[in-house]
């Protein structure tokens, strides 16, 4: 058997939501160890560094909204891969997938959010501008919201998923809205300074926390989004398990 056939295989292994169970008990303490790891270096280093000369103190909050704002953009681009998955492979996880990640990717924006404000303030001078980046994250926001109460107002999850799964990637085109907002239109935030193609401009003395901490956030997401997972499959089992006996009751009421 190729590696490609054995590697599609494995995928296809995990489409099985009991071997799903067993594999993220056994990989989720692991996740949960490093992500713990990574944000003590990260945190340690980000207090050890000194200030900016022209932002001071305030340039710490970069450690925490940069990275939260990232994973943002990530848990939507999740969503929309499980979107994806939902729609054209008809994967059983990828509607799990997505409807995981809603709340997750709703905390970090909300965390983006706030902690830009709380920059935004000593920077601009205001806690809310209404420029292009700031209104499209608060955009993806609301989406994030109106996704978690669509979830939780239908009752059918096979319509629900595709619903959802259609609304996830038509919001998507947020997505490059937010990356290129600051390089479209004039606005007060500032542009990239991490990823671009000539590389970082940002110092070397606030890159490496800020890295640590974009990894420990980043371990962080894929720790709570597969506890979600595992979470939401116990749910549906369970929901499943309890529809089943109330069918029963009523066929055997029927009998009598």
């Amino acid at each position: 058997m190729s590696e490609n056939s054995l590697a599609i295989r494995k995928f296809s292994d995990l489409a099985n939501p009991t071997r799903f169970l067993a594999l993220a008990d056994r990989v989720l303490p692991w996740f949960a160890v490093a992500t713990a790891l990574l944000f003590a270096a990260g945190l340690w280093l980000s207090f050890t560094t000194e200030g900016d000369y022209q932002q001071g103190e305030t340039v710490r909050i970069m450690y925490v909204h940069v990275p939260a704002a990232w994973l943002a953009m990530m848990c939507y681009t999740v969503m929309a891969i499980s979107a994806l998955g939902t729609l054209v492979w008809r994967h059983p996880l990828a509607d799990v997938s997505a409807k995981a990640a809603a709340p997750i990717g709703a905390c970090f924006t909300f965390l983006a959010l706030v902690t830009g404000s709380l920059w935004g303030k000593p920077m601009w001078g205001a806690w809310w501008v209404w420029d292009a980046r700031l209104t499209s994250v608060f955009v993806l926001f609301l989406m994030y919201l109106g996704l978690i109460a669509l979830n939780r107002a239908m009752d059918d999850p096979a319509r629900s998923a595709r619903v959802s799964a259609v609304l996830v990637l038509v919001g998507f085109v947020n997505i490059p809205i937010i990356k290129f907002s600051v390089e479209w239109w004039n606005t007060l935030h500032q542009p990239a300074s991490v990823l671009r193609l000539d590389g970082p401009t940002i110092d070397p003395e606030f890159l490496w926390p800020l890295f640590s901490m974009a990894v420990a956030f980043t371990l962080l997401f894929f720790t709570l989004h597969i506890a979600a997972m595992r979470n939401e499959i116990w749910r549906r089992r369970v929901t499943s398990l309890r529809r089943q006996a109330v069918r029963s009751a009523g066929r055997e009421a029927q009998a009598l």
